[in-house]
């Protein structure tokens, strides 16, 4: 069986990489080719494009690059019609994975979707597209469940979230501080995203609050698709601040508390029950379009926690309120006992929101069913 298989993002690599690994245990013969990064890469996939090259987030990101974007989705159309997958399975990504399914489902490929597209949030309009082109959708969180009946009477699956498998997996390696040469004090873990956009436009903020903190060690949890070198030039000589790339589940497993990046490291590290301040800060324009497009009666929060909680549980930074004040004060009610705690147990109630672990076998079942029918 043959089956393309399209993730854009860090999160996605992560996700399709779970997933593969589940299809192979029900089924060994499966080949895979697609878009994906170094760890569904280790899961069989054969590449045409890495993540790497697909990294862009924000109206004018995409605008400055939209050549490059239009290249990968030809590139991508061609390697359907070349290799003729009996399936293919699209993670999240929607700008670019929406054109595929629709080439896709004309071309009689059985179009399956992993991770809905924030919808709900914005852009809504798309429900029509997936209700078209996309044969079955395969959900991560129960309210979309509702959302997708609501709005087109579409029948979805709700598998669970597959970062409760991840985490599931994960070992704490209990001499992490030492094979990293960092000091005692509680660490402040900063994940600044994966993309060189925000990590230019957030991290000198980020990075001016601490010399405010003497007592922490602060970190910088960097993902494996980043250079390095690209993030140390934000980093002023006169800081010791680390940077460890490929290891945030160690770094949050020993972190005190966490600023960190819209997106689904904010689940990440609510499931590592660090308390954390969210922050995000895009260019001028990509913020001022995202304003004006997103559904402000169903969306009154940015970080994921906050969305599916329905509530204020973590706080929020955004755009001109990403600030050097501002953090120092999230901050100091970060080591707040009393704040903590509160913020620790609706952590808890978060975990008992996604459901059962097992989500990746879930899907893939279910996906290898869909896909024979």
């Amino acid at each position: 069986m043959k089956v393309a298989i399209i993730a854009g993002e860090a999160s996605g690599d992560l996700h399709g990489s779970n997933l593969m690994r589940a299809m192979h245990t029900f089924q060994n013969d499966l080949e895979f080719i697609g878009i994906g990064g170094d760890k569904m890469i280790a899961q069989g996939l054969k590449p045409i494009r890495h993540i790497t090259q697909t990294n862009f987030m924000g109206f004018w990101e995409v605008a400055k690059n939209i050549k490059t974007i239009q290249k990968m989705i030809q590139d991508t159309k061609q390697m359907l019609l070349n290799h003729r997958p009996d399936a293919i399975i699209l993670i999240d990504y929607p700008g670019f994975n929406l054109h595929i399914a629709k080439f896709a489902y004309q071309h009689g490929i059985k179009v399956l979707y992993y991770i809905s597209p924030q919808l709900w949030a914005w852009k809504k309009g798309r429900v029509k597209i997936i209700q078209k082109y996309v044969h079955k959708m395969y959900v991560i969180f129960p309210f979309e469940k509702e959302f997708y009946k609501k709005e087109a009477n579409i029948e979805v699956e709700f598998v669970g979230h597959p970062l409760l498998d991840a985490l599931c997996e994960f070992e704490v390696n209990s001499n992490f501080k030492t094979e990293y040469q960092l000091s005692q004090k509680p660490i402040v873990a900063i994940l600044p995203g994966s993309r060189k956009q925000e990590i230019k436009n957030m991290l000198p903020t980020l990075l001016s609050v601490v010399d405010e903190f003497p007592g922490y060690q602060f970190v910088i949890a960097a993902a494996q698709t980043v250079d390095k070198n690209y993030i140390e030039q934000f980093i002023p000589s006169s800081l010791n601040v680390p940077i460890i790339q490929g290891q945030t589940y160690q770094v949050l497993a020993h972190a005190y508390m966490a600023i960190v990046k819209s997106g689904t490291s904010t689940l990440e590290t609510a499931l590592f029950n660090v308390p954390e301040v969210v922050v995000y800060k895009g260019s001028w324009l990509s913020y001022q379009i995202g304003k004006r497009l997103v559904n402000k009666k169903m969306i009154k929060y940015i970080s994921i926690v906050n969305l599916i909680m329905g509530r204020s549980v973590v706080p929020e930074l955004i755009q001109n309120q990403c600030n050097t004040a501002n953090l120092i004060q999230a901050l100091q009610k970060l080591s707040d006992g009393a704040y903590r705690t509160k913020m620790q147990n609706d952590f808890s109630s978060l975990r008992k929101i996604l459901g059962d672990v097992g989500a990746s076998y879930r899907c893939a079942k279910s996906m290898l069913d869909e896909i024979k029918n």
